[in-house]
């Protein structure tokens, strides 16, 4: 791979009439749009796991693409590395995710492990330098391991406890190392498949205080960005205790989290929960806790992760616009937590993926400012809470400056049929969006 990826230019942008699958047709990365280039709206990331790692190995079938290099150890993971920086310069992707056995192997003792990753982390820096990429965040792997079946901080067993807790020590000294400005933990097993074996509040108690340490040791070495959690409901456990955004934001009040955690949002997970990915984005944001998006889509017709790259102009559009509302990326971006389908088994599949989401959200992000610039939607959300301004008790309700009591005498002789109740013009609203989708 590395020798035929030299071969493929660097990727452009020749607008939405070129025919050209090799080129951007809506991600212009300079275009300046609400004062800001589309690089640094959207700071695309590239997934090491997915991009680099995976083979299309399904829980059916083995891998259907070679990403060895023909190598093993050590000299694969220089080997993969090479090829991921090279890949995301023809992109024109300035961040990348990792997990710590991504990219390093993993040894027989948390001390070997280790050892390898400081290795690794020396070489990833040095590419880093070289090509201006750097790192959007890192994390560590505590869920494949058959030492994690049970969980790692919520596990039945002191010693994995432990070893989590050194692994991801290890991993946030190599984000620090790598100048990484996000630490993520996605909960994996932290969950249970029956409460018959379980012990909630105990497990629950060791999560958060894990979380605790996690953060006490980061903020010791200097860490100054932005710890995640990423919320999943189900898959690999029955029940996640990071089940949404909701249940998220309820854990980190409880164990006094919410000051130096945001989330980390991605959209497959967000429909497995049974939510629209808009609807944890915008819980994200009310809440305060927006922080980093991990892109992709599901399919709708299968009960699993999928992990698709993400190509639904609807919700990359309405996700931007709450980016957008939140006031973009702080530390954050848009990791493409996404593989090439199995069949989709070359090299050149893999640009196409990336560009077809890219794409996506580069289309998504002038839409987003459309619907913002044309101001119809938003006009029509403040009319409907119009009452709240422009009437005395509504304005008391708002400020509160009322009580149940007050509230009982000003409506005890209020006739019910009487009230006016507006519409809610929903479909009018889906014909405004669609106007601005694609009449605009």
């Amino acid at each position: 791979m590395n020798k035929k990826i030299k071969e493929i230019q660097a990727i452009k942008y020749e607008g939405k009439n070129s025919k050209n699958p090799l080129a951007f047709h809506h991600y212009n990365a300079n275009e300046k749009i609400l004062g800001k280039t589309m690089k640094e709206h959207l700071k695309f990331a590239m997934s090491w796991w997915h991009t680099i790692n995976a083979g299309g190995t399904d829980m059916f079938g083995g891998n259907t693409m070679d990403k060895t290099f023909g190598l093993s150890e050590m000299a694969m993971c220089k080997a993969k590395a090479d090829f991921g920086f090279e890949l995301m310069h023809k992109l024109g992707i300035e961040y990348y995710c990792f997990h710590d056995i991504d990219i390093a192997p993993e040894g027989n003792t948390l001390a070997q492990s280790e050892a390898y990753l400081k290795e690794m982390t020396d070489y990833l820096l040095k590419l880093q330098k070289k090509y201006n990429i750097k790192l959007l965040w890192g994390t560590a792997n505590m869920f494949s391991h058959k030492i994690f079946m049970t969980g790692a901080a919520t596990g039945a067993c002191a010693d994995v406890y432990a070893i989590a807790a050194g692994k991801v020590k290890a991993a946030i000294d190599a984000t620090i190392k790598l100048g990484g400005q996000g630490y993520v933990f996605w909960g994996g097993r932290e969950g249970y498949d029956t409460l018959l074996n379980t012990d909630m509040g105990l497990e629950l108690d060791h999560l958060g205080k894990f979380l605790q340490m996690a953060r006490d040791y980061g903020r010791k070495q200097g860490f100054k960005g932005d710890f995640y959690i990423e919320p999943k409901p189900k898959e690999p456990t029955k029940h996640q205790y990071d089940f949404d955004v909701a249940t998220c934001a309820n854990f980190l009040r409880k164990y006094n989290l919410l000051k130096d955690f945001r989330m980390n949002i991605e959209a497959n997970h967000a429909t497995l929960a049974g939510h629209t990915f808009q609807h944890e984005l915008r819980t994200a944001r009310v809440n305060d806790i927006f922080g980093s998006i991990d892109a992709n889509q599901g399919d709708m017709l299968l009960g699993w992760d999928t992990d698709q790259f993400p190509t639904n102009i609807y919700d990359a559009t309405l996700c931007m616009y709450e980016v957008l509302k939140a006031g973009g990326f702080k530390n954050g971006g848009l990791n493409f937590d996404a593989k090439a389908r199995r069949a989709s088994n070359s090299l050149e599949d893999i640009f196409y993926s990336y560009i077809a989401g890219m794409d996506a959200f580069a289309l998504g992000l002038r839409k987003a400012v459309a619907i913002i610039k044309d101001g119809r939607i938003e006009k029509f959300v403040a009319k409907k809470y119009s009452s709240y301004k422009t009437s005395t008790i509504g304005k008391k309700i708002t400020n509160d400056k009322t009580n149940l009591l007050e509230l009982y005498k000003y409506a005890k002789d209020i006739p019910i049929d009487s009230l006016d109740i507006p519409s809610g013009a929903q479909e009018y609203l889906e014909q405004i969006f669609n106007d601005i989708l694609f009449n605009n």
